[in-house]
């Protein structure tokens, strides 16, 4: 779960690598305050997406670092299924959203219901359900624009 948070929200291996260990550290710190009331799985995800997005808007240098991901590209394109190709898709279509609608991207592909996403972002359930539906949307023209 927390490889996942930090692949939509770095670009490369080693900031991904810096973000699972900020992740894991604001874990082991936050763990006396947790509350058995919580889910194991929200707590985490809460917690991993509230550094996250603390990581994000620090690393405002890494949209300079940005052009350098894009040159070495062809690296991470080697022969792939049909399947591992939309992923890649995704993948660069959520790189592309702000940083709370991938958070409710992540969650809503990892299966998590509309309630649980609210109680995980502190968000209303109808406000999930409306962010969702357009960026559905949105990835919907996306992958058309793409096809063209």
């Amino acid at each position: 779960m927390i490889t996942k948070v930090a692949r939509v929200y770095s670009f490369d291996q080693d900031s991904q690598d810096d973000l699972i260990q900020e992740i894991v550290l604001q874990l082991w710190r936050a763990f006396p305050k947790y509350s058995k009331e919580k889910s194991t799985s929200t707590w985490t995800y809460r917690i991993a997406l509230n550094v996250s997005i603390s990581f994000l808007r620090k690393e405002s240098s890494r949209k300079k670092n940005h052009g350098d991901y894009q040159q070495h590209a062809d690296l991470y394109q080697q022969e792939s299924t049909e399947l591992e190709e939309q992923i890649k898709i995704l993948y660069q279509f959520i790189e592309l959203l702000k940083p709370t609608d991938k958070a409710l991207m992540l969650l809503f592909l990892e299966g998590c219901k509309n309630k649980e996403i609210a109680k995980i972002m502190g968000i209303s359930a109808s406000l999930v359900s409306t962010k969702i539906h357009r960026i559905k949307e949105q990835l919907k023209s996306y992958f058309e624009t793409l096809k063209q």
